[in-house]
């Protein structure tokens, strides 16, 4: 059934509404679920302790990947609650917290209604603001990280703002007791600094090594490390194997005799770029040259010029079929890349588990390198790909790509791009180092800027 363009108009302007209108259950939804993510690593990884070193015995890199996952978090909760308390000030919802439902409306006929009234849905929201202010405050009172602190009081402030809406006459208490614990951080931090962290840390490993379940703990720890590097290395295999065999299998038996087919029923032109073109004159010329070379120097028999066009002739034929073979690769290379890249793009669709598992084995090994191994990998990949030699690798890629495809070689497209391409690339290296690397492995930062000088 055929709809008018101010029908879907109409109904275009009722979905972006209703979606407007979901904001701030959306809102609040995902800053909930950043900080069961957080929750989740305290359970698993700390013994349900804060991120920090006093609750975990593990090396500098592990910590640092830990924190710089906790600050992720902290950031996507912050940004929530902006977008939370943002959008419930610009809409007068039938639900809203502390409102009271307009004759007529029930929560069985409001856009969120969810089966839930009005005093069912307040309590959820409550229920989810006083869990995230939970895990906030935790860091607030124990984080030690300068970088961790700025960022958890600003989305405490955003949580005790949604509060205040919300809550009117639960906020004194929740804001006078931060103010306190705030007050109190300090101190807390000199107790705590009594004994050097180190100690503390051996003590704790002492005591995890004496605890009777270490033993079951090491053994499902390897297990599971095991299972992890296995389904990775097979994913690894999965994703290079699959697109390789998919490539040949369809250039072969698929888009091969297709090719062939109509090229050879509508008598396709001979060459499909003009350089493959200049590239057979070039060659049967050099061949008529060197007839008449090895005629000159007496290592071949005089021809006559019938026998020398003859020879030209069968030449001439044999370089025909050559570059026509040559062209037909070239049209079934298109083809036979493209399915391979779908098939790549399904394997990576239907193994989200698997790209999970890979991600944090690629992480486990990043974080396992010592710093000099770091440095050592950054100053390869970066001199291989930005460095003063790399132009050169790069043309003999994009010439080698131009002619597998059968694209002519556009010497102006190629120079431009290494002009451009490797100092963006470079760019992007030297943010990332800046950006991530400097925060997560200092000591790695410093052996590189070593090894360049």
């Amino acid at each position: 059934m055929n709809t008018s363009p101010w029908n879907r108009f109409v109904k275009y302007l009722y979905s972006a509404h209703q979606w407007y209108r979901e904001t701030p259950d959306r809102a609040l939804e995902q800053a909930y679920d950043a900080a069961l993510a957080i929750k989740a690593i305290e359970d698993e990884h700390f013994g349900g302790q804060g991120i920090s070193e006093r609750s975990g015995d593990y090396g500098h890199s592990t910590l640092s990947y830990f924190k710089s996952e906790l600050q992720k978090y902290l950031k996507v909760i912050q940004t929530r609650m902006v977008e939370f308390n943002a959008s419930r000030s610009f809409l007068e919802l039938p639900d809203r917290v502390g409102a009271k439902p307009q004759a007529g409306h029930s929560a069985d006929h409001h856009p969120h209604g969810l089966g839930l009234d009005t005093k069912d849905r307040s309590s959820l929201v409550f229920e989810k603001l006083e869990f995230i202010d939970g895990i906030i405050d935790k860091y607030i009172n124990n984080s030690r990280s300068t970088a961790i602190v700025p960022l958890v009081s600003s989305v405490n402030v955003q949580i005790k703002s949604t509060n205040s809406n919300s809550q009117p006459s639960t906020n004194n208490g929740l804001v006078n007791s931060n103010q306190t614990q705030a007050g109190d951080m300090e101190t807390n931090f000199g107790e705590v600094n009594l004994l050097p962290r180190s100690l503390l840390g051996t003590l704790n490993r002492i005591t995890k090594e004496l605890d009777p379940e270490a033993e079951k703990e090491v053994v499902k720890n390897f297990r599971n490390s095991k299972v992890k590097t296995v389904i990775s290395l097979r994913f690894i295999l999965l994703l290079i194997l699959v697109p390789l065999l998919t490539n040949q299998i369809s250039k072969n038996f698929i888009v091969g005799p297709v090719v062939d087919h109509f090229r050879i029923k509508q008598n396709a032109p001979l060459f499909i770029n003009v350089d493959l073109e200049e590239e057979a004159f070039k060659e049967l010329e050099r061949f008529e040259q060197h007839l008449k070379f090895e005629t000159l120097i007496g290592m071949a028999p005089s021809l006559s010029s019938e026998e020398t066009e003859k020879k030209i002739s069968e030449k001439a034929v044999e370089l025909a079929q050559e570059y026509r073979s040559e062209s037909n690769g070239a049209i079934k290379n298109i083809f036979a890349d493209l399915i391979s890249c779908m098939a790549f793009a399904g394997i990576l669709i239907t193994n989200k588990r698997e790209i999970e598992i890979l991600k944090s084995f690629m992480d486990d090994v990043v974080y396992g390198l010592s710093d000099s191994a770091k440095a050592f990998v950054i100053i390869l990949f970066t001199d291989v790909f930005v460095g003063f030699h790399s132009p050169h690798g790069w043309e003999i890629i994009l010439e080698g790509l131009s002619r597998h495809l059968g694209l002519p070689e556009n010497r102006q497209f190629i120079f431009l791009f290494i002009a451009t391409f490797p100092v963006i690339l470079d760019t992007v290296f030297k943010y990332w180092i800046f950006r991530y690397l400097n925060r997560s492995s200092p000591s790695a930062v410093a052996t590189y800027k070593n090894m360049n000088e």
